[in-house]
């Protein structure tokens, strides 16, 4: 359980969460068309920022991503007579690219594009002391933060959660998504027959959370009731056209909720052929089927690590509001699930939403929120114990403290790790270097447990850690469109720029089903790590899980340390 102390909204429709609420109601939308931005040849739609908004909006010492950041986290902290510099404050920062429009300065370093030093630089800047922890999930990121900050409160590991989520635009994620064919030069029409895809969007949005209540108004006791994160085991980029992970997730967020007071569910909504489709089938095929249905992307576009938090945040707005808002660009329903929706407002007496949200790796998130004056406290507590064990470094390779021999080093050695102890996995050779990594362990370690090995494909979880991210495809997509007269990007490569697509590549390979999470940390920190897998354990499906380090910093600099852990 975790409940809300504040929040706030930060985009181009407004400063603070009213602002933007306010615009929403009054039917605004962010969303334009811009031509010859970026240097990007095609037109496309997005909120952006205009340049008035990002010089108020900067902070001297800080990127544009950071002074989003900070901005939203300061104006939701004002009031709250919380001390961000208390080891009881946790600081969880949701984003999918962070600084990515810094790569390729050759004044910076490398490093200087890590989200997880992005999240340093805020946690300095906010006066926050203690380690922060950037999730990295493509786009349910905003949602997984939610999920990871209520564990954690619920396990007391804190008594606070800062989490915000962020990211901004430029020619790096616009060109990769206009490679996708996924991106519309007009707004977006959601759920509609006419769609033609999403537009992207630019936002910070932050939620402050509580391990217990805090004596405020009726009008601010929202709680984080229920929760949970599937994947498809489908496709790296596209979901499952049955959206059993989608409905899965949704059907564990809403477990004991009364259905009849559940206001709407709030859908991820993109405008994209595909994911719209899915979701409709999802939750046509759930209990939930007869619940109004909305998506927010008409009004911000997709907002993508601000997306999860700024969209359950304006969903408790509108429940305080007795307000289901439309779904703006929708007027014909042109998907095949028989869901509610709608393009104009309506009013609603029930005190209940459910946000879901689903992205690239196959990954899919749910939360329920309720409002109520009071909700007991939680205490989660698990232990567990490693089963298996296995490192690869760029000359050596261990399985259970055991020296595997393959006579290689370097690259050329996964491939002969492949050849000899795998071989019938040819997409094997399409993977970036992280997935390699992050696959081949995950292979040695299923291989260890042997006969044993039972069926575990809805009970174990995937939870993998880093530091650099997916920096080398970052470079190898940045050099494809970095020069405007040689301009190429290749969507096979734009797709490994997140690195939770190792926990899909995995997922897909052994049919898990069960939780897919990538966090990304300033530092190697285990103690860190510990508590995260621990309070990962809360949901009570998952009975094992796949976990470890897996980063690849260059060709020649590269490990995974990973194991098998099993529930007590």
């Amino acid at each position: 359980m975790a409940h809300k102390i504040s929040d706030n909204i930060l985009s181009p429709l407004g400063a603070t969460t009213k602002e933007n609420f306010e615009a929403v109601l009054s039917g605004q939308s962010a969303l334009c068309c811009h031509s010859g931005c970026f240097g990007i040849p095609e037109p496309f739609a997005a909120s952006l920022f205009s340049d008035d908004q990002n010089k108020q909006l900067s902070i001297d010492g800080l990127t544009r991503f950071e002074s989003l950041v900070v901005r939203s986290v300061r104006s939701a902290a004002t009031g709250t007579g919380i001390s961000l510099s208390g080891d009881d404050v946790v600081f969880i920062l949701s984003t999918t690219k962070g600084n990515i429009n810094l790569l390729g300065n050759s004044e910076l370093l490398q490093s200087d594009t890590y989200p997880g030093i992005a999240a340093q630089h805020i946690a300095h800047a906010l006066g926050i002391t203690t380690t922060p922890i950037t999730v990295c999930n493509a786009c349910i990121s905003g949602v997984s933060a939610i999920i990871i900050a209520q564990r954690l409160l619920s396990a007391r590991k804190y008594r606070y959660a800062v989490v915000c989520g962020a990211d901004v635009q430029g020619r790096f994620i616009i060109s990769g998504f206009q490679s996708l064919k996924a991106l519309s030069a007009t707004p977006c029409k959601p759920f509609d027959i006419e769609r033609n895809g999403l537009n992207l969007g630019e936002a910070a949005s932050t939620i402050i959370l509580a391990s217990e209540e805090v004596p405020q108004p009726l009008s601010q006791a929202w709680h984080i009731t229920g929760s949970a994160i599937r994947n498809d085991a489908y496709h790296i980029s596209a979901p499952a056209k049955d959206g059993m992970g989608a409905r899965l997730a949704m059907e564990e967020a809403s477990k004991g909720t009364d259905t009849s007071s559940i206001a709407f569910i709030n859908a991820h909504g993109t405008a994209t052929m595909f994911n719209d489709q899915m979701e409709s089938v999802a939750i046509s095929r759930s209990p939930l089927a007869a619940v109004p249905v909305n998506s927010y992307k008409g009004y911000f576009g997709h907002t993508m690590g601000a997306a999860g938090i700024l969209e359950t945040v304006l969903s408790m707005c509108a429940v305080d509001n007795g307000t289901i808002i439309g779904t703006k660009g929708f007027e014909e329903t042109g998907v095949s699930g028989k869901i509610l929706l709608s393009g104009s407002h309506s009013t609603t007496t029930k005190s209940t939403f459910v946000k879901m949200i689903s992205g690239f790796g196959g990954c899919n998130a749910a939360v329920s929120a309720t409002k109520s004056p009071s909700l007991p406290p939680s205490c989660l507590r698990h232990t567990f114990r490693t089963t298996h064990h296995v490192t690869i470094s760029t000359d050596a390779v261990e399985v259970d403290g055991n020296p595997l021999h393959v006579g290689q080093a370097g690259i050329p050695m996964l491939t002969a790790i492949y050849k000899q102890h795998v071989g019938d996995y040819p997409k094997f050779y399409k993977m970036d270097l992280l997935s390699r990594l992050g696959f081949l362990a995950a292979e040695l370690l299923t291989k260890a447990e042997g006969d044993t090995s039972q069926d575990v494909g809805s009970s174990r979880a995937i939870v993998l850690f880093n530091r650099s991210s997916s920096i080398l495809s970052d470079i190898r997509y940045n050099e494809s469109v970095a020069d405007c007269d040689n301009y190429y990007p290749s969507p096979s490569v734009f797709v490994y720029t997140l690195p939770n697509i190792v926990t899909g590549e995995i997922a897909i390979r052994k049919q898990y089903r069960s939780e897919t999470s990538f966090f990304i940390l300033p530092e190697r920190d285990d103690a860190l790590m510990r508590q995260i897998v621990e309070a990962t354990f809360a949901d009570t499906t998952i009975q094992s899980m796949i976990t470890g380090w897996v980063d690849a910093e260059s060709d020649c600099n590269f490990i995974a340390d990973m194991e098998i852990i099993e529930k007590r």
